[in-house]
């Protein structure tokens, strides 16, 4: 049995040395003596990255110089409310790690000896290290180790914290036979630990499952298939986090992108990767990340959904290439007393070699003056001429020559190009032949089309649009890894969009399918890699939660048969069960005096309180809450996540979990979308967000896909729902 000890938070303060005061007999004194000491050596490595001086051969050097001791220094600050290391693995005699920990002398020195795991690498003043990165190889058994396969470690010891106070160890011996597997109660305390603010990291808690998907190779495509609560999200980050660990400087050089759903979202996730020391991945929504156009339009679902359709990029792809006419006559260049000609029968062999090339448009474009002037420098030289470089450039520049390349290969400006498709329909016809039928392209075409592309409302499905055609033009440049998270969302040009960002690089595609609430929606994860351009990315199932309680999880799961047939359902790993409460009024207004006691007695518990409700019931609850004096903020407003009482619109909930939820009106939730299955599983989204309670509350008929079992409590002094529901 693991060996657990509990004390009150010390009196002195964690960074003050104690190592002096240690007493030998008493391991968590010996402890919190080390966690001082490593504070005081991470403060050292800060004050002397900070105390360098950046001086280059040039300006340039000089600021790049600056730039990454900035960096650095910054990677090395210390928040003194996390703790600095979790764990602890000491190595039997004669084993040890299977590579080499940087700032450590020798492998062999490795053998029988301990290594403390943290958030980041700490090294005394001799170089040796005090706390190693969970990233590090040296640090893989602390999760992955077990009594079958103890990877050479005898000891693994797990840290409890009060804030950054150390007050607890509890051990695991795993090489002694003697003891049995046991739960670890710090590790369920961990897990179990009320969320106030944004998203925390999960170093501490990272399951063998999971840490297989962070430490996958930079090289492949990951894609998580991950039910509520199994922490997909934490996972992509983490895996974000190991790779620009792993693989610093070839990532510095190409960059880390996170897209997110939605800029809550983003602020929810925004401190997880600084809490890791790692502050060069760079955060977007889908909307930023295409917005060439001031996206200020909805479009009805249907119109979206086509504009999303796989079959646009061709239609785009035919589009552009159709300004490239082919030539009326040939290309006449005087140069001097002479004039060189170049007949049309040769420049369209030009132009169709240059196409044979597969070259994006713009760079064809930039290619055609020189290709016409080596034509004209080979008539120059039949002429007994002797040109060389600098002429055949001095031809390529030329006005005629510019000219003509302009005349059969002409500019395109790729948001000028989409107005015309949406605008013109002889235009559109024209490009759709054989993938769009006429029902098809009236319902792409503005019914009002605007006088010019300035004035256009633009969609985020025309600014997708945009986007296709600036690649088709250009190429654009591909980062060297991307997290995509919520990507069951993404419609097929929108992956694209995506995919575009790694053309060269790696993805970690996050998401679950049972959660897709848009009507344009991934329906399976084999389409939406190759849409993103990673045909052979791996798909890994994460199904056991553990956030989300077992009879909330439960409850949510009913309604897999109807949204996701082909999923496992989700089990909760947690012992606890949680808080499930279903409330039922007999009218709207007692349904919204419950929903306001409700949030009254979540907010007298510890940790944070989300009011989920249907979008268009968003207002009249606020207003209910005015009235009560209960203090909220509504998310997507800024500063949301910082605040005690969310009010969450039902489409805004995605990705976000709090200690307690009250849910009103679920059928309210489902009616609110464009058809059943799609309300329905945006129903199964908001009733996954809970972490510690979840109170459900309504007047209308519950949704008949979760009334099968148990029994609904009224409410002032309402009869009661007698339509079984809680197991």
């Amino acid at each position: 049995m693991p060996t657990h000890e509990t004390l009150e938070p010390p009196d002195t303060s964690p960074t003050d040395p104690v190592a002096d005061k240690v007493d030998p007999a008493d391991p968590l004194t010996a402890e919190q003596a080390h966690l001082a000491a490593s504070r005081d050596a991470l403060r050292r490595m800060r004050e002397r990255t900070e105390s360098l001086d950046a001086e280059g051969g040039n300006a340039v050097s000089t600021e790049y110089l600056r730039a990454t001791l900035y960096h650095r220094a910054r990677s090395l600050a210390d928040d003194p409310s996390t703790p600095l290391f979790f764990g602890r693995l000491d190595y039997a005699p004669g084993s040890g790690p299977t590579e080499d920990l940087p700032g450590a002398r020798t492998r062999a020195a490795h053998r029988g000896e301990r290594f403390y795991i943290g958030r980041r690498h700490v090294t005394d003043a001799e170089g040796d290290p005090m706390v190693v990165d969970w990233r590090a190889g040296v640090s893989r058994p602390f999760y992955r180790a077990t009594r079958t396969a103890p990877m050479g470690v005898q000891l693994r010891r797990r840290f409890g914290f009060h804030h950054a106070d150390l007050t607890a160890y509890e051990d695991e011996h795993l090489t002694d036979r003697s003891e049995t597997d046991a739960a670890s109660s710090i590790l369920e305390t961990e897990i179990e630990r009320p969320r106030v603010g944004p998203m925390r990291d999960i170093v501490a808690t990272i399951q063998p499952e999971q840490d297989d998907i962070v430490r996958a190779d930079l090289a492949g495509t990951v894609c998580v298939q991950g039910a509520p609560g199994t922490g997909k999200t934490a996972v992509g980050l983490h895996r974000a986090a190991f790779l620009l660990y792993a693989h610093r400087d070839q990532l510095r050089r190409q960059g880390v992108l996170v897209v997110g759903p939605n800029d809550s979202f983003l602020r929810y996730i925004g401190d997880v990767l600084p809490a890791l020391g790692e502050i060069e991945a760079r955060q977007s929504t889908l909307p930023e990340l295409v917005g060439r156009v001031r996206i200020r339009a909805e479009e009805p679902a249907d119109v979206a959904t086509l504009k999303g359709d796989a079959r646009l990029a061709e239609v785009l792809r035919r589009a552009v290439w159709s300004h490239l006419s082919a030539p009326a006559e040939g290309l006449l260049v005087p140069r001097g007393a002479r004039r060189f000609r170049v007949p049309t029968y040769e420049v369209s062999e030009i132009l169709g070699g240059i196409r044979d090339r597969g070259v994006r448009y713009g760079a064809g474009r930039a290619i055609l003056p020189q290709r016409l002037a080596h034509a004209v420098l080979l008539r120059m030289e039949a002429d007994g001429d002797s040109p060389d470089d600098r002429v055949q450039n001095s031809v390529a520049r030329s006005r005629p020559v510019r000219a003509y390349a302009d005349q059969v290969w002409p500019a395109v400006d790729p948001v000028r190009l989409v107005f015309r498709l949406l605008s013109e329909p002889a235009f559109l016809a024209e490009h759709t032949d054989g993938l769009l039928d006429e029902e098809e392209q009236a319902l792409l075409a503005w019914p009002r089309p605007p006088r010019s592309a300035g004035s256009a409302r633009w969609s985020l499905a025309d600014a997708v649009l945009v986007d296709e055609v600036a690649d088709l033009l250009e190429r654009t440049p591909s980062l060297g890894h991307v997290v995509l998270d919520e990507a069951q969302d993404l419609s097929p040009m929108q992956l694209r969009a995506v995919g575009r960002r790694c053309s060269t690089g790696s993805a970690t595609v996050l998401g679950d399918l049972a959660q897709a609430t848009t009507p344009w929606a991934t329906r399976a994860w084999d389409d939406a890699l190759a849409h993103l351009g990673k045909p052979d990315g791996h798909v890994e199932e994460l199904t056991k939660g553990f956030r989300v309680p077992a009879d909330v999880i439960a409850l949510a799961a009913r309604l897999l048969p109807h949204i996701a047939p082909t999923l496992t359902a989700p089990s909760s790993v947690r012992r606890s069960r949680g808080d499930l409460e279903v409330v039922a009024a007999a009218d709207p207004a007692g349904a919204v005096a419950a929903t306001v006691d409700g949030v009254r007695a979540a907010l007298d518990r510890p940790g944070s309180v989300g009011l989920i409700v249907a979008d268009a019931q968003a207002g009249a609850v606020r207003a209910a809450l005015d009235r009560g004096d209960v203090a909220y903020a509504q998310l997507g407003e800024e500063g949301d996540v910082e605040a005690r009482l969310d009010v969450v619109p039902a489409s805004l909930a995605k990705g976000l979990e709090f200690d307690h939820v009250v849910l009103a009106e679920p059928a309210r939730i489902v009616a609110g979308e464009h058809d059943e299955v799609t309300g329905l599983r945006r129903l199964y989204v908001c009733l996954t967000r809970a972490v510690t309670s979840l109170r459900v509350v309504h007047a209308e008929p519950l949704p008949h896909q979760l009334t099968t079992l148990g029994e609904v409590r009224p409410v002032n002094g309402a009869a009661a729902d007698r339509s079984p529901l809680i197991d």
